[in-house]
């Protein structure tokens, strides 16, 4: 991959709301992080690395942009994937990425679960498309799905509710 590539690749990660990125082309596997509870900006970017080691460029080479942004404030430490509702039974399960939202594994495919249904963990609930990846968000819960919030093949952001179950 090209240092010119891997800066945009790193300003992508930088104005999003995601903590890890991931990419592999042609062999090579390029992953980005962030740490956003750093206080220091140059110590909340872990190591770019590369298998095949192309060079990073140093801080003074970032650009500006970069370099003056401040540290995102961390959220607690929790659950990207379900946070439970304040003193009910309810179950949120939040997107942990930026991407599309299909509610089956095909266009032609029922989907994965309804309103009503009984769910179990492990069950795979919905897929989250991420730069032509298909990533399967599974619960982690035994319950009941009482509402499903987002469209299939609409986008949805970091961290929004996707599905209300009712945990049994």
């Amino acid at each position: 991959m090209r240092p010119k590539e891997i800066k945009k690749l790193i300003e992508l990660v930088e104005s999003s709301s995601i903590n890890e990125l991931e990419v592999s082309r042609f062999g090579r596997k390029v992953r980005i992080r962030k740490n956003p509870g750093n206080s220091n900006l140059a110590s909340s970017r872990e190591a770019l690395t590369d298998t095949a080691s192309s060079p990073v460029a140093p801080s003074s080479e970032r650009p500006a942009a970069l370099q003056e942004q401040p540290p995102k404030p961390q959220t607690s430490e929790k659950k990207t994937e379900q946070v439970q509702a304040a003193d009910t039974n309810i179950i949120e399960i939040r997107s942990p990425m930026v991407g599309t939202f299909y509610r089956a594994p095909a266009p032609d495919a029922d989907p994965y679960v309804e309103v009503g249904d009984i769910i179990t963990p492990k069950q795979v609930l919905c897929i989250i498309e991420a730069m032509k990846l298909m990533n399967e968000i599974e619960s982690e819960v035994r319950g009941r799905i009482v509402e499903i919030l987002s469209e299939n093949g609409k986008p949805v952001e970091y961290d929004q509710v996707l599905f209300r179950i009712e945990k049994l």
